[in-house]
């Protein structure tokens, strides 16, 4: 069993790691998908990768899952939408339109939320407001070297933790195809970086993850605390969109629109170096998807003790963070 989930996880890495290397080469060479000087083929190793670990996995295991099929397809369709909005730069509107769409499919290979608690109308529309949140919320986090990378890194190998307690062998699968694509990508992109992500690969990796999420099974009847879960291991790509909401609203700024005062770009305005500032954004994600984890295994009391300690821990650095002076 362990050789098998070395072997997925190899099988993304080392895919990744070659059509990233491949990729920039061509990128530089011919001037196509750039920023700033620097290749923007991330998203495009990645989602190679991904691909053939998933494949690797239903060679070992000997079955594709009609969920597996149905995240392959989906983040296909986010793939090449993200790699058409790096070359074009498409609208709002229009992005939003292929996330609905994306997740449309998701949902019909029944990847949603199973809430027993609600009807089935209402989980289908908290599906749709998850996926795209948390979508766009990766999307958002990528402002800075490693950070969106290392945050799916941690986030998929907390999803792939409670996989293996769960027994659940094809979000086990999905979880290290993932792990070993984002790690692959990792190689490229430490500060400084050689290569970005660009909009196909936040867009692709907020959106797998947000479908695992939605394959794992957290809570039993008793334990109904473990629904928030998930919420806390995807805590640092939320906590930074919320943060970022928060912080505009209160100085009356659009809070969607483009600038520097990201919470990572923050640590930047304190003299931080990119490598420290990367480390702390690291330490907070893990700490997030720690406390997450812990939630899901817990009974209800101690559950909601977590989850209020890390409320208390997200609203303090808000107001901390929240007064450093940035540039307009």
């Amino acid at each position: 069993m362990l050789l098998n989930y070395l072997l997925i996880v190899l099988t993304g890495f080392l895919t990744g790691s070659a059509f990233g290397f491949l990729l920039k080469r061509i990128s530089l060479r011919k001037k196509v998908l750039m920023r700033s000087g620097i290749p923007l083929v991330g998203g495009i190793s990645m989602w190679l990768g991904f691909l053939a670990a998933c494949f690797s996995g239903f060679l070992l295991y000997g079955k594709l899952s009609p969920q597996i099929t149905g995240i392959l397809i989906s983040s296909l369709m986010m793939f090449v939408f993200g790699i058409i909005d790096d070359t074009y730069e498409l609208s709002i509107i229009s992005k939003f339109l292929v996330q609905i769409l994306a997740t449309g499919f998701l949902i019909l290979f029944d990847i949603r939320t199973h809430i027993v608690y609600i009807p089935d109308v209402l989980n289908i529309i908290i599906t749709f407001i998850w996926v795209l949140g948390i979508t766009n919320a990766f999307n958002h986090l990528d402002v800075m070297d490693g950070i969106a990378g290392v945050a799916g890194m941690i986030v998929s190998l907390a999803l792939f933790l409670i996989s293996i307690l769960n027994g659940d062998i094809k979000s086990a699968i999905l979880s290290l195809a993932l792990t070993g694509t984002v790690l692959s990508f990792l190689i490229y992109n430490l500060p400084p970086a050689k290569i970005y992500m660009g909009n196909s690969g936040s867009h692709f990796v907020g959106f797998v993850l947000a479908a695992i999420a939605l394959v794992i099974s957290y809570a039993s009847l008793e334990r109904k605390v473990a629904l928030f879960s998930p919420m806390l291991i995807l805590g640092l790509p939320i906590f930074d969109t919320v943060f970022l909401i928060l912080t505009r609203i209160g100085k009356k700024k659009l809070p969607f629109k483009k600038s520097n005062d990201h919470l990572a770009l923050r640590f930047l305005a304190l003299g931080y170096s990119k490598k420290k500032a990367l480390l702390f954004m690291s330490g907070l994600g893990f700490f997030f998807a720690l406390c997450g984890v812990i939630v899901s295994r817990v009974p209800n009391l101690w559950g909601i003790i977590t989850i209020a300690f890390v409320v208390l821990a997200s609203l303090a650095l808000t107001k901390k963070m929240g007064k450093i002076a940035i540039d307009k």
